[in-house]
């Protein structure tokens, strides 16, 4: 689920990147800020940071006394993905096993439906393995399929979201 959210940060800019007129500074502290967004990857609480919307205000600076720099405290409002216990997401397979298929769904990679969770299918080894139904359904590698999310787990050395997904329940499945 992608959820809009409001954020306070310090950004920091080096006396380098300062400039009297003020239309450098505020480029400066947008890109820094996009910067610092983009390799924070996600949190517990907010899940996956996707994009800044808005940059709502720019507080005063305050010089730091070892370096130089300059810190901001910024607010602004940005969008984040989440997976929730429950929802109803789709994904695409990038990883067939024996025992189930890997999934990316939005920025989450580590999405996994085990062969468990998907009970009138059948493992079908060979070159590009797949797993089958009776109905001829296929579910195999760049297949997008519909699930639900059965539950995630925080993972904080890789600041990232496992998964497991299962397709019990109406209109789940591959989607054509």
């Amino acid at each position: 689920m992608f959820l809009k959210v409001q954020l306070s940060w310090n950004v920091i800019i080096s006396a380098e990147d300062l400039d009297a007129k003020g239309l450098m500074l505020q480029r400066s502290i947008i890109t820094r800020l996009l910067d610092d967004f983009a390799c924070k990857k996600a949190t517990k609480d907010l899940g996956y940071f996707s994009a800044v919307t808005t940059l709502d205000s720019i507080g005063e600076g305050k010089v730091r006394q070892h370096s130089g720099d300059v810190l901001f405290p910024v607010v602004f409002s940005g969008i984040t993905f989440k997976l929730f216990q429950g929802e109803i997401l789709d994904g695409v397979v990038y990883n067939v096993l024996k025992h189930g298929v890997f999934l990316r769904c939005g920025p989450a990679e580590k999405v996994y439906l085990s062969n468990q969770m998907m009970v009138d299918y059948k493992y079908v080894p060979g070159e590009n393995p797949i797993f089958l139904n009776n109905k001829l359904s296929k579910i195999g590698k760049d297949v997008t399929v519909r699930f639900m999310v059965i539950g995630t787990k925080w993972l904080e050395e890789e600041r990232e979201f496992q998964a497991l997904v299962s397709l019990e329940g109406d209109s789940l499945g591959p989607i054509s």
